[in-house]
């Protein structure tokens, strides 16, 4: 009796105790919408060049948006060339999310290299982003890890889609074709993705000729960034390493 009396009360307590939280959605991170920058090449390959750890990977399994796959996916559709002679390579040397001492830390880098078709101009520009957060309490809600990542790869993009126009329009400008006929370098987007951020214009750099290049600064740059963005004036900051062909 004893037996069938604490089975009963497991039973009764089982039965009080609240249902699980369903799954969360999340949508796609989409940058579509943000306007193409166009290299005067005329192939610009994209390649991964980061390796996971095997805690890494562990992490990624549960990210609704690893941060590789949806850095890759947006240099593909964002960054592209003009037809121009010349070749480019646009490397992810890294796309991690790491735990350590309860927090969550994120690192995103991107090089750039150009060159002539005779190999004696070339031009590089490199964009690193960081940002970090707490660690979710995955024992409170079984939902709080993947939202967790989900928000550090978004947060680790948005700041990526500001940092990575600025570094090419201050090391490369002369790399860039400021415009096209399909307008990619016109003014930017008057609108965006819901929970995207905007596009807003970046002065061309003296000397290149073109109209405003678009970039995304709606949010400011992150204190966890590697290279802090000062306003840019004329004539400032770094400038291409050789002129483009």
């Amino acid at each position: 009796m004893k037996k069938i009396a604490a089975f009963a009360s497991v039973l009764a307590l089982a039965a009080c105790a609240a249902p699980p939280p369903p799954p969360q959605n999340f949508p796609p991170l989409d940058y579509s919408y943000l306007k193409p920058i166009v290299f005067n090449v005329a192939t610009l390959n994209v390649v991964d060049n980061y390796t996971p750890s095997p805690a890494e990977i562990a992490l990624n399994a549960n990210n609704p948006a690893p941060p590789a796959t949806t850095l890759l996916a947006m240099l593909n559709r964002r960054l592209q060339p003009s037809g121009t002679p010349g070749a480019g390579t646009v490397t992810v040397q890294v796309a991690s999310i790491t735990e350590a001492n309860g927090r969550l830390n994120g690192q995103m880098t991107v090089d750039i290299n150009l060159s002539s078709p005779d190999g004696r101009a070339t031009g590089f520009a490199e964009a690193s982003v960081s940002a970090t957060a707490s660690e979710p309490d995955t024992d409170a809600d079984p939902n709080a890890q993947p939202a967790a990542l989900y928000q550090m790869t978004k947060k680790l993009m948005d700041t990526m889609n500001v940092e990575l126009p600025y570094q090419i329009a201050h090391n490369i400008p002369n790399w860039v074709s400021w415009t096209n006929p399909q307008g990619a370098m016109s003014p930017p987007v008057s609108g965006a993705a819901p929970g995207g951020i905007q596009a807003a214009p970046l002065a061309a750099p003296p000397g290149s000729g073109g109209p405003a290049m678009p970039i995304a600064p709606t949010a400011p740059m992150s204190s966890n960034t590697n290279a802090a963005v000062p306003n840019y004036l004329p004539g400032a900051g770094p400038t291409a390493l050789s002129p483009a062909p």
